[in-house]
């Protein structure tokens, strides 16, 4: 009498704390990983060589009007006064970083980035010079205030991705829900009363750069999608762009801002992006939804049902097709494919219908679909570190067409 078969523990809760961190560590796209990393760097650096004269690189009104300093404008944003300081900024970056990073390409936000830091400046010394020299009350403290911290950028991007999102409100720490439009003035007077030394104008001014970005009004200073694919396209950037976590702007919006949507009324209970679930749950694989009926025929799959390495028309045992698709592999290897990120395949076979570029460009006329693939490391690497073999992997993801969420069927199956 056979054995009845046992389901498989989850393989979630078997990974070790090393694992779960370098998997969330790769979820984080290109260049927001990039910038908790220099950050983060930057403050161990001057912690280790005792430096503290913040005075040479922060943000001053007065250098950057009397002196014309504009390295300050920069150089202010990576530096850092605490751990506290750095670690909240860096938190607050990855939720936000990386869903703009997602919906806009690495190369797009990097400009972003700069243009935010650029008009955060100028509203900055604006305001100051305006308070300074005012018929009213002259006031001279905020030309000589200096100011550090990555978090003008990122009120910036609370108001660009409260913008996006759609929603009406937002919950404020989980307290209370506010209007969306005003969450972002909400927060700043939080930080005002719960913390002590914080830049009133520097955040203030991330506020207007946000608000400035989603009318419109830096429209003219937006390059269109070729000024992209160009940088992208550059031999110094070939080395990031191969990378899995990057994420090209044909892979994001196709225009080149960031429209407003408005026709949603979900409420959002998260701190700042309030898609804290859907970020996690856009890096889960998906499987392809296909509106075709079942009686036609797929060219992932040919026949009908779910035959492993079978073209149409043979009718071979399971084991037979297991030996046929390990021949074919060791067969055609393409060892020169270079891996699109995993969350950049996932977008685009569900708004295209369709693999990569890449993966389409190996797939010759009269030539069965999976004989052209070629599994990267990165989805070898995800499957392994859930206990199974690498060898059963590259099979079980080639007969899958790349599909994770089939791959971990065919492999439960084999082990079951």
């Amino acid at each position: 009498m056979p054995r009845p078969r046992t389901m498989r523990p989850n393989i979630v809760t078997e990974a070790g704390l090393s694992t779960r961190l370098n998997q969330y560590w790769e979820s984080i796209p290109f260049l927001t990983s990039a910038i908790v990393i220099v950050c983060g760097a930057i403050y161990f650096v001057c912690l280790l060589l005792g430096y503290d004269s913040f005075a040479e690189i922060c943000f001053l009104p007065s250098a950057i009007v009397s002196q014309f300093q504009l390295y300050r404008i920069y150089t202010s944003i990576f530096f850092h006064l605490s751990m506290l300081h750095v670690l909240f900024n860096m938190m607050a970056l990855v939720p936000l970083g990386s869903e703009l990073e997602r919906i806009m390409g690495s190369v797009r936000l990097l400009y972003l980035t700069i243009l935010m830091a650029t008009s955060n400046a100028i509203f900055h010394v604006f305001i100051a010079v305006l308070v300074e020299h005012n018929p009213f009350v002259t006031n001279v403290y905020l030309m000589n205030e200096c100011a550090v911290g990555f978090s003008g950028v990122l009120f910036s991007m609370i108001v660009i991705e409260t913008s996006l999102s759609g929603v009406q409100s937002r919950s404020v720490f989980g307290l209370f829900n506010v209007p969306a439009k005003w969450y972002a003035f909400f927060l700043l007077v939080v930080f005002q009363l719960l913390m002590q030394n914080v830049s009133l104008l520097g955040h203030l001014s991330g506020i207007v750069s946000g608000f400035a970005y989603t009318y419109g009004l830096f429209n003219f200073l937006i390059p269109g999608p070729s000024f992209y694919s160009s940088i992208e396209a550059s031999s110094w950037l070939s080395s990031c762009v191969r990378r899995p976590k990057f994420i090209v702007c044909t892979g994001g919006n196709p225009s080149g801002y960031i429209p407003t949507h408005t026709n949603q009324n979900s409420t959002s209970g998260g701190l700042f992006s309030g898609n804290i679930w859907r970020n996690l749950s856009s890096l889960m694989p998906r499987r392809e939804v296909s509106a075709q009926p079942q009686s036609v025929e797929d060219s992932r799959f040919p026949g009908r049902g779910r035959t492993l390495g079978a073209v149409q028309g043979q009718t071979a045992s399971g084991l037979h097709s297991d030996s046929n698709l390990q021949a074919r592999l060791l067969e055609d290897p393409s060892p020169n494919h270079i891996s699109d990120s995993p969350i950049l395949n996932t977008t685009q076979r569900s708004t295209e219908g369709r693999h990569p570029v890449d993966n389409v460009a190996t797939t010759g006329a009269g030539v069965p679909h999976h004989q052209g693939v070629v599994v990267s490391e990165e989805e070898i690497k995800k499957l392994v570190a859930m206990g199974f073999d690498k060898t059963q992997v590259e099979v079980a993801l080639a007969a899958a067409d790349g599909d994770l969420n089939v791959a971990v069927e065919i492999l439960m199956t084999q082990q079951g």
